[in-house]
């Protein structure tokens, strides 16, 4: 991850610690695993009870994905890679 373009990786951060205390309100937590620049897509991990939640497809999406590409519009993707 060290070749990722660093005002993209602050970006990401910037909107991870922003739905981060949502995702912990809830017991969980998530970690960002890699940037893939070439196919705007962001990889993280999803962790605590967000892992089993039946709503986690929904919080990557509507929660995770969308506040990211609110900081890095150019972001088309966000996946979560299961541990």
């Amino acid at each position: 991850m060290e070749t990722i373009n660093k005002e993209l990786k602050a970006n990401v951060i910037k909107a991870l610690d922003e739905i981060r205390p949502f995702l912990q309100g809830d017991g969980g937590d998530i970690s960002l695993i890699d940037i893939d620049e070439k196919e705007n897509i962001v990889k993280v991990q999803l962790e605590g009870n967000c892992v089993t939640c039946s709503v986690n497809h929904m919080t990557l999406k509507t929660g995770v994905e969308m506040t990211i590409k609110k900081y890095a519009p150019q972001i088309q993707k966000v996946v979560n890679i299961e541990a």
